[in-house]
Order: structure tokens, then C-alpha cells, then sequence
């Protein structure tokens, strides 16, 4: 996989043009850098979810290279900023997923419904499995009979071995099943696909809890990951959902997906520079 720096310059040409047609509009015919233009550049940087701290500090930046109202030479020199304080930020949490050298790594999707955490689950898979790591899925959304079935599809196409229960059993029940079965059978991985939550919502935040007790009293250690996946189109909420993730069940990384779908993505910066999350993957496609 790409690294997270690759991955911004090759999937995110929707997100880099709409922003930046956004500038250059701002900044064409040398404006000077009053209090109309920063506010106007504040409000570019919002629309693309930068946040107002990022936002706040891009702009005293601005101002601090060159005394108010002189002139934005060209917008690449705005841009030659931003890219810098970008890259500084997510450099600062680039972390790819590392699997320990344990008797079995086991991983803990979450997220809220529609963010791509089965298509995350499924590309995992096919990395390992490429890797040469033995590896077991568990359908642990035991609500919607789609989700076990858009994981059993998945399954078949990374030829990657799954373990579900019936509709409406105890999570944590098939979550214990399958922790054994993966230690007798001696697996490498196991990545557990939860039900998508609210994260509002919380007597699913507590299932969420259990689920994470039950793996770490059947194996000392466990779950080695929780694996936080983002919607790059969500906006702004994204913020909260990770802040919220975090707190309650010590969420251990991020994949932002579906980058390349939306003119804006500035949320992981948000993110990374609140959070200090790490962020393990960028999904594009």
C-alpha cells in the first residue's frame, strides 16, 4: 500500500481542484493581504473542513512571512504554505498498520454505517493473505443479514476463511467462537467486522465495550488494533465521531475512505492535529 503522502497526491485530484480553484480565484490579480482577503480565505478553509484552529494558524503564518496589506504574490506561494504545514501535520501521525509478533493479532473495525468498513476489512484481508499471513474474518454485525452476506461475498473473493452466527446472536458470543477457533487453528490475523453505530448511540457503544472485554480475557493483549473508519464525505462530523471512538473505546488508528469522492477531505487534518490519531490507510476507489 501507498503511503498516506502517495495516496493524497494520486487519489485526491477531486479534493486538490475544487480547493484550489478556490484560492487561485481568491488570490488572482495579487490582492492584497487586508482583512477582507483573510476572511474570505478563512472561509475557503472551512468550506474544505480544515477546522478554525488550522485555519487560524494558516493565516497568522500568512500575515507573520510578509506585513498586512502586502501583496499574495501568487497563489503557489499560498499553496507552497499550506502544503507545508499539511504534510507537516499528517507526517506527524503517518502509521501504518504494524502486525505484532503475537500468538494472533486481532483487529477491531468500527465506524458508523455507510463509512467502508467491510470494503476495509476486505482489502486488509487481501494484504495479509499476499503477505503470507493466515488469516480469519468473524461477521460480528450479527443485525442485518446484508452485512454478514456483503461479508461472506468479500470472503469468497480474497478466498479468505469467515466465521457468522444467525441473525441477531450475541456479538461477542461469535467473537468468542472465533478467537478460539483462530488460536486452534493456529491464524495469524483475525479482523473483526462490528455492527455500524451512531456514535451517539450508547448501548451500541457498549456492546462495543463487551465485545473488546471478551477478546481481551480469552487473549491477554487483545484487541491489538481498533481500526476507526472515516467517510471523508462526512464533513465536519467526522471530528466528532473519532473524538467520540476514542474516548470510549481507545481507538488505535484511522483509515479515512472514499477520499477521492468529495472537494473537501480536510477533515483528517483536522483530525490528526486534535486528535493525534494515528492514521493507518487512505482508501481512494
Amino acid at each position: 500500500m501507498k503511503n498516506i503522502i502517495e495516496h493524497l497526491k494520486a487519489g485526491i485530484k477531486k479534493t486538490r481542484e475544487g480547493f484550489v480553484k478556490n484560492i487561485e480565484a481568491l488570490i488572482s490579480g495579487k490582492r492584497e493581504l487586508d482583512q477582507g482577503l483573510l476572511e474570505e480565505l478563512e472561509e475557503a478553509l472551512l468550506a474544505a473542513d480544515l477546522g478554525p484552529r488550522f485555519s487560524g494558524k494558516l493565516l497568522e503564518r500568512l500575515k507573520s512571512e510578509g506585513k498586512e496589506n502586502s501583496p499574495i504574490h501568487s497563489a503557489e506561494q499560498f499553496k507552497s504554505i499550506l502544503r507545508e504545514m499539511m504534510v507537516n501535520i499528517l507526517k506527524s501521525v503517518e502509521e501504518p498498520l504494524r502486525i505484532e509478533k503475537v500468538k494472533l493479532f486481532t483487529i477491531m473495525i468500527v465506524g458508523v454505517n455507510g463509512t467502508g468498513k467491510t470494503t476495509t476489512i476486505a482489502k486488509l484481508a487481501h494484504l495479509f493473505k499476499k503477505e503470507g499471513r493466515e488469516t480469519l474474518l468473524v461477521a460480528a454485525d450479527t443485525f442485518r443479514a446484508a452485512a454478514i452476506e456483503q461479508l461472506e461475498l468479500w470472503s469468497r473473493k480474497v478466498n479468505v476463511p469467515l466465521i457468522r452466527q444467525t441473525i441477531g446472536a450475541d456479538p461477542a458470543a461469535v467473537v468468542f467462537d472465533a478467537l478460539k477457533a483462530s488460536l486452534a487453528s493456529r491464524k495469524d490475523v483475525l479482523i473483526v467486522d462490528t455492527a455500524g453505530r451512531l456514535h451517539t448511540k450508547v448501548n451500541l457503544m457498549e456492546e462495543l465495550k463487551k465485545i473488546k472485554r471478551i477478546m481481551a480475557r480469552e487473549l491477554p493483549g487483545a484487541p491489538h488494533e481498533i481500526m476507526l473508519t472515516i467517510d471523508a464525505t462526512t464533513g465536519q462530523n467526522a471530528l466528532q465521531q473519532a473524538r467520540t471512538f476514542k474516548e470510549e473505546i481507545g481507538v488505535t488508528g484511522i483509515v479515512l475512505t472514499k477520499l477521492d469522492g468529495t472537494a473537501k477531505g480536510g477533515n483528517i487534518v483536522r483530525i490528526a492535529e486534535e486528535l493525534k490519531i494515528p492514521i493507518r490507510y487512505i482508501g481512494v476507489g
